[in-house]
């Protein structure tokens, strides 16, 4: 069983304009910014920073996030188009944590309740049903593509090794006192780590994928086995997984430390 610790931050952040247009999408009430009075604008900049960003800009970023869980469902499902509408070349986005070689002895390590981590290859995600997907892979700061991947379900994989509840038995949904709150995910070099809230892990459309455009995924794009949830930005799509754990409190997320909001939900 893992639990979160406070994360330390970043000595340096992203910058706050960005975080700004990420409100801008999700709220809209940064539009009239230029109404704002210059003593609240003087107030905000001269506030302390709470993970990553001004305070006031992180509890909107709080309150952001409470509104998009009221209307997730895993019955809304993201749009899906034909294989043919998919990028040729899909775009990459971002190289931490994965600037080293593939680890040779690549495994992915899942932490347990008994704190016997289970180490599986490939080929046992495999074995599981594969799905497929082709949707619009959304990035955070403003571009999108239509890509192709394939995979298994998130929810199978934790159904199958009986993970992500306090009892070991296999989830139930409907059971959400026997449910984890997060699950975490990190890089096997630690340099990139999220943190996912279960009801969006156990999306009908979260895949562990491990191939793109019908072939198996390149380094670049997080060889061997990625994460894809189409129902948040690209920042939550981790890369080259080599560790799941799962937590009630927040685990650490790389972007949340640097000013994002951490639900990053579309």
């Amino acid at each position: 069983m893992s639990h979160s610790t406070e994360p330390k931050l970043p000595e340096s952040d992203i910058p706050e304009s960005a975080i700004r247009r990420r409100m801008i999408k999700s709220f809209g009430w940064f539009t009239l910014a230029s109404a704002i009075p210059v003593g609240v604008y003087e107030w905000i900049t001269h506030s302390p920073k709470l993970l990553g960003t001004k305070k006031p800009l992180r509890r909107v970023l709080d309150v952001n996030q409470q509104i998009a869980k009221t209307y997730f469902s895993d019955t809304h499902l993201v749009p899906t188009f034909p294989v043919e509408d998919a990028a040729k070349k899909a775009r990459v986005n971002g190289f931490d944590g994965i600037k080293t070689p593939i680890p040779e002895d690549w495994k992915l390590q899942i932490d347990r309740r008994d704190n016997q981590p289970l180490l599986l290859t490939v080929d046992d995600i495999k074995a599981l049903p594969k799905h497929e997907i082709v949707y619009e892979f959304k990035c955070i700061e403003g571009w999108s593509q239509v890509q192709y991947w394939g995979g298994v379900r998130l929810s199978d994989f934790l159904e199958k090794y009986k993970l992500g509840t306090k009892s070991g038995n296999s989830p139930n949904p409907d059971n959400t006192d026997d449910l984890f709150n997060y699950i975490g995910m990190e890089t096997p070099d630690k340099g990139y780590y999220v943190g996912i809230d279960m009801e969006s892990a156990m999306h009908p459309q979260t895949l562990l994928a491990y191939e793109l455009n019908g072939q198996p995924i390149t380094a670049p794009h997080g060889a061997p086995l990625r994460l894809i949830i189409p129902v948040k930005y690209g920042v939550k799509n981790l890369k080259r997984i080599g560790r799941i754990f799962f937590a009630d409190e927040r685990p650490r997320d790389f972007w949340a430390e640097r000013g994002y909001d951490y639900y990053v939900g579309l």
